[in-house]
């Protein structure tokens, strides 16, 4: 945020706008949480770890992931510049993003920060952390699909059709519009 505010005179933290909207973001949040913070104290205060992903080998890859997505999530911001907000606000309209990491996917940003948390549950293998990542995934699917991607389809309309059309949802090719 500090960047942002540097960049643009203000932070683009935004308010979610209505119940379901406070609801996707929630779960993405409480997902996170659960993951990073909730897993490793669970782990900590004796919670078993499941059995099939617990692998010291995994272990590892799963804290290598979380630290890639953190840095990922990073990138992804900067790329969007001025454009970057926590949240739509429905009397903004930001530039259509489709450079960098953006033309790859449309939503990086929550393919990194699933990925984070994919990782961080790989790291700290308990149902908690789990949870967490189900939580995380809920979330930023309906983040996605029915608050950010309609959005943008009311403000930029054919070229967000166009880009859309080319452009997988979060993985290359995968989810792009028909």
């Amino acid at each position: 945020m500090a960047v942002q505010r540097r960049r643009t005179g203000e932070s683009g933290v935004r308010r979610p706008v209505g119940a379901f909207h406070w609801c996707a973001r929630l779960a993405s949040a409480l997902g996170g949480l659960a993951a990073g913070v909730a897993a490793p104290i669970a782990e900590l205060a004796g919670l078993d770890p499941l059995s099939a992903p617990d692998r010291p080998t995994l272990r590892v890859i799963g804290a290598v992931l979380a630290g890639l997505g953190i840095v990922a999530v990073f990138v992804c911001q900067l790329a969007m510049g001025a454009s970057w907000r926590t949240t739509v606000d429905p009397a903004e309209r930001p530039a259509l993003v489709t450079t960098g990491p953006f033309h790859l996917v449309r939503n990086p940003i929550y393919t990194a920060l699933t990925a984070m948390t994919a990782g961080l549950a790989l790291a700290v293998p308990n149902i908690v952390a789990m949870a967490g990542l189900a939580a995380m995934v809920i979330g930023n699917e309906l983040q996605v699909r029915r608050i950010e991607e309609p959005y943008l389809d009311r403000i930029h309309q054919a070229a967000w059709h166009q880009y859309a059309a080319r452009t997988g949802r979060f993985l290359p090719g995968l989810g792009r519009l028909r």
